[in-house]
């Protein structure tokens, strides 16, 4: 029997390439798209993984009539994915006062959430017909409460989570699952230059181990570490009092024109 596929956005680093190896060593053919194809090529010859059981995809998640494309190629190529991760985003801090960050945000937004509709959208039809499939879409804790300087990041994984519940929603008696999983502090480019502490932060390997896990087992909905599971309901508990005073003089996130950045 052909093993299954697993399509993975924003495979070039972190979340994407653990989760990329964890299923290459349960057996899975994989689909892995990225911007920098050259980055997934280094890692695949690094790690001795057999170039007939991967393909690279080169795209912009952006870009939809990219994506539309690349869905083509995939089950072309290799058939239609059993599991598509739309894992691919960015994280930079913005403010709104300044007027050139609005072009920062508006770019967030279309990688993180478009950017996942585009991801999933070409698959969904065939997927429905197959009577099967699992679209898994990767938020983050950041998207239940809104923190001071991450206005970008925070709004694009809100509309994430509501999305991916959305979708869930439409999608209930196809025979498509689809997860959300809200990862919190993970050791990855994208929080690599936050300038506060990051509790309970998490190696994108053990991550991965739990998150294929969540998927396997048709979760709606989970968030990776559980610790910071517990404090997200916390938080959005907290009356926003409170809130807006735990989190006065926080530092922010780096901003793409910071000169720290």
């Amino acid at each position: 029997m052909t093993p299954p596929l697993v399509l993975i956005t924003g495979a070039s680093s972190g979340i994407g390439q653990a989760m990329a190896l964890h299923y290459a060593r349960l057996g899975y053919r994989l689909a892995l798209v990225a911007r920098r194809s050259q980055a997934i090529q280094s890692w695949l010859d690094a790690h001795a993984i057999r170039p007939e059981n991967y393909v690279i995809y080169c795209a912009d998640v952006a870009q939809s009539s990219q994506m539309a494309s690349l869905a083509q190629a995939c089950i072309a190529q290799q058939g239609l994915p059993d599991v598509v991760i739309a894992n691919a985003g960015i994280s930079i801090g913005v403010d709104t006062s300044v007027p050139d960050d609005l072009a920062v945000m508006a770019n967030i937004l279309a990688t993180n959430v478009i950017g996942m509709a585009a991801t999933f959208g070409p698959f969904i039809a065939p997927m429905v017909a197959r009577g099967s499939g699992t679209l898994v879409g990767i938020g983050s804790v950041a998207g239940i409460r809104g923190l001071p300087g991450h206005g970008g990041y925070c709004a694009s994984k809100a509309a994430v989570i509501s999305y991916c519940e959305s979708l869930r929603g439409e999608l209930r008696t196809s025979g498509i699952k689809v997860v959300t999983l809200c990862p919190g502090y993970i050791a990855t480019p994208l929080t690599q230059n936050n300038q506060y502490t990051m509790p309970f932060l998490m190696s994108p390997e053990m991550f991965a181990n739990k998150a294929v896990r969540a998927i396997a087992a048709g979760s709606s909905y989970r968030v990776i570490p559980w610790q910071m599971g517990v404090v997200a309901k916390l938080l959005r508990l907290l009356p926003n009092t409170l809130f807006d005073r735990l989190f006065a003089g926080r530092p922010r996130k780096p901003r793409v024109t910071d000169p720290s950045d």
